[in-house]
């Protein structure tokens, strides 16, 4: 694009040019920046969810706990808990949520429950912080997605993501949402976009499976834990690397391979101009289209407190469920010989334990990196690179996708999820044995 080209679109209306910059530029700020604060190097959001679970840790739990019991209700005040046999073992999962955290947060019920990773893990590490960061996520989602920087973005990156990951460019937004902040965020902006027509449900689902990873901040946190923190760099940018792999091949399989690709407003593949100005224009003229910015917050932080809703009872329920069976019953060990053919063809160290430990990450995605805390290098390398690049796990991701109007069902999360974990053990095994060899 030449500067003739820039200067027509530009001067075509400076408001528009000063909104989608102001607002992208804050949008980014908030979710994509890291700043440093009370010596934590994080963004905006992240120290803002911080800052209120350590200065209003009391308001913080009884907002939690009053979001997951209106979480409970709703599908019965609503009526959509008979909407199909799935929203009705949810809508009562999310019930058993509500009784679950009245036992968390009153502190009575059984002792077994009140074990550090059971009841108070859920509550206090997954639900407070998702039930924060979601509906302050969704104010600040209004200036990243509502005024020109999506379309930008997408035009932009057409050429890597489409060839990639059969998805458009604007879901690259999606990916670092994601990884620089939280997967429910990730979620919220699919959801969103899904619900606009601009993404088919073949789309969705990639992204939804495939982009919304955990955070580099809980990347930090399994590293530590597995004693890694010595090739950070190296576990760091590989893991990265594996996870999007992963992502490329599993598009490629099915169930993604043979679901629905018609979107109502889809990204359009011509280009009338360069690159870059069809960008601009693009950009521009949703800008132009956008609601006033108070409109926008106002419905992204309706949907994202209906979102926190939905999600939050669900964490408690079906990941007290799945941590019950990790730690109670053989279910994962026996889930665990599913991936052994792959930790042995890998010529792992303790190839069955890996292939257990990589099992429980279904339950919770941190159980495998507790589990081979004390493993050989290379096992705990895989292993943690399991827990990053599987995404879907029962505590949380799954309840999140379910909340979302995202066609994907159990049964198609399970396969994907198998999928990733044997495919994340394969890939990821070089790097695990050159890890070993740098710290022996």
């Amino acid at each position: 694009m030449n500067t003739n080209e820039a200067l027509d679109v530009t001067s075509s209306n400076p408001l528009s040019v000063l909104k989608l910059v102001l607002f992208s530029a804050l949008g980014i700020f908030f979710f994509f920046v890291p700043v440093e604060f009370g010596g934590k190097s994080t963004i905006p959001l992240d120290h803002i969810v911080s800052w209120i679970r350590g200065n209003q840790a009391g308001g913080a739990a009884i907002y939690a706990l009053l979001i997951i019991v209106a979480g409970g209700l709703y599908p019965f005040v609503r009526g959509t808990w008979r909407d199909s046999r799935t929203q009705t073992v949810f809508s009562f999962l999310k019930l058993g949520g509500v009784l679950v955290s009245l036992m968390a947060y009153f502190e009575f019920g059984p002792a077994a429950l009140f074990e550090k990773d059971m009841l108070p893990f859920l509550f206090n590490k997954l639900v407070i912080p998702v039930g924060l960061i979601v509906p302050l996520g969704a104010i600040f989602l209004a200036f990243l997605i509502s005024y020109g920087l999506l379309e930008l973005i997408g035009v932009l990156c057409q050429p890597i993501m489409r060839p990639l990951f059969k998805t458009p460019g604007k879901s690259a937004i999606d990916a670092v949402a994601s990884f620089v902040g939280s997967y429910s965020i990730g979620l919220l902006i699919t959801n969103r976009v899904y619900k606009s027509g601009q993404y088919s449900a073949k789309e969705a689902a990639i992204i939804a499976t495939g982009f919304s990873t955990v955070s580099a901040t809980f990347m930090v946190i399994v590293a530590k834990t597995l004693g890694l923190m010595d090739i950070w760099n190296l576990f760091f940018w590989s893991t990265l690397l594996v996870t999007f792999l992963v992502t490329a091949i599993t598009v490629r399989i099915f169930p993604l391979s043979k679901m629905d690709d018609t979107a109502a407003a889809p990204e359009s593949e011509v280009l009338q101009h360069s690159r870059l100005k069809q960008a601009l224009i693009e950009g521009l003229e949703a800008n132009r289209q956008a609601q006033p910015l108070l409109t926008n917050i106002g419905v992204n932080l309706r949907e994202g407190v209906l979102m926190a809703m939905s999600i939050l009872p669900s964490i408690m329920s079906v990941g007290l469920i799945g941590l019950l069976l990790a730690k109670y019953t053989p279910l994962f060990d026996w889930m665990g010989y599913l991936f052994y053919p792959f930790t042995a063809l890998a010529q792992l160290p303790d190839a069955l334990l890996v292939a257990k430990a990589s099992a429980t990450g279904l339950a919770e995605m941190f159980l495998p990196a507790l589990l081979m805390a004390d493993g050989a290098i290379a096992s705990k390398f895989v292993t943690g690179a399991v827990a990053i690049s599987s995404i879907l796990f029962f505590s949380a991701s799954i309840p999140c996708i379910l909340s979302t109007e995202i066609p994907l069902t159990i049964r198609q999360m399970l396969m994907i999820w198998y999928q990733r974990v044997a495919l994340t053990i394969l890939l990821s095994a070089p790097f695990a044995f050159y890890a070993q060899h740098l710290l022996s």
